[in-house]
């Protein structure tokens, strides 16, 4: 079968391999989607931390069952599905805790092992959930947003309440939509004025603000002085998750949901002034993938507008730096197989 190798920073080749071996608890599964992230850009360009090479990138997946055994998941040959693509311990005080998003010994596919950029790929049947009722493209977009959708849920975000989401791209997207879903009033901080109307037309936000402006005055000016009592911040910028410690009313939550290599730093006597909770949010869940599988299939989701570039797995190599290019205005990029 054909896959396709990142071998080191700025080179991918194609690489012809065995068909993997079906194995016990595992699941061969047709690859039909890969969605692009920024794990996958970063790490093409070298920038990605915990990362080696060479490595098989592509952990947003959908695919066909081609090949499994007996199961309790309810899966069968055939069955559309999309790939959870956290490999958890099962045994570390995290999973024993049910945080198996957060494992102390989590390997993700496509970083810390090879990936779905590939035909075929062997996959745990616990990280496979049955995607039949919706496309292949909705399945394939399911990981990201279900990233948005455990940030939210780690907040406890109510109906109401201003949650402030810093980062326009698919993380804060996904962010913005399941806040609102959640029925929370949104504000969406970005410095690409695009991208910001991409927010109000695609996940229906409240208020855009413009990082270019008075960012505290048009927060305050929107929540009547007060502040978000939840910020998000997605950007993995170690300069805007700094600044966003300013962004959080007193008594509120901020949710670091981007990553960044490097350290953030903030004003030890504002933090405890204000009695700020800070969170981390790592992963998701399957309990967070249903939700966003719920969401598409009650249309709160747009799959179609959200993915507003593809190509086939044969001319991936060959447009995929056009996706760094900004005038490409790529919020999504698919791969079909």
């Amino acid at each position: 079968m054909k896959t396709i190798v990142c071998e080191k920073p700025n080179q991918f080749a194609y690489k012809n391999v065995e068909v993997p071996l079906f194995q016990s608890g595992n699941a061969l599964v047709r690859i039909k989607r890969i969605g692009i992230c920024g794990t996958d850009l970063h790490a093409y360009k070298g920038n990605q931390p915990f990362f080696t090479y060479p490595r098989v990138l592509g952990h947003e997946l959908s695919g066909e069952v081609e090949q499994i055994g007996n199961n309790n998941f309810g899966l069968k040959k055939g069955d559309s599905v999309s790939v959870i693509p956290y490999l958890e311990c099962g045994e570390c005080i995290a999973c024993k805790r049910g945080k198996s998003n957060c494992c102390t010994n989590m390997q993700v596919m496509g970083v810390h092992v090879d990936g779905g950029m590939a035909e075929i790929l062997s996959v745990p049947m616990k990280n496979l959930i049955k995607t039949n009722e919706i496309s292949f493209d909705q399945a394939a977009i399911l990981e990201p947003l279900s990233i948005g959708a455990h940030a939210v849920r780690r907040s406890e975000i109510k109906e109401n309440e201003y949650a402030l989401v810093i980062g326009a791209g698919p993380i804060g997207l996904g962010v913005m939509a399941l806040a609102k879903k959640r029925g929370a009033k949104v504000i969406a901080l970005d410095i690409n004025e695009e991208r910001l109307d991409f927010c109000r037309k695609w996940a229906k936000v409240d208020h855009t603000v413009n990082v270019k402006g008075n960012v505290i005055n048009s927060l305050m000016e929107i929540t009547s002085g007060d502040m978000p009592t939840v910020v998000f911040d997605a950007t993995g910028n170690v300069m805007s998750m700094s600044n966003s410690f300013d962004y959080v009313s007193h008594g509120g939550k901020l949710i670091f949901v981007g990553l960044v290599k490097d350290d953030i730093t903030f004003s030890d006597p504002e933090f405890h002034k204000k009695e700020l909770t800070l969170l981390a949010s790592r992963n998701a869940t399957k309990e967070d993938f249903q939700v966003v599988i719920d969401a598409v299939k009650n249309g709160y989701v747009d799959a179609s507008t959200f993915i507003t570039h593809r190509t086939t797995f044969d001319q991936m190599i060959e447009v995929y730096e056009s996706w760094y290019n900004p005038e490409e205005k790529v919020i999504k990029a698919i791969v079909e197989l």
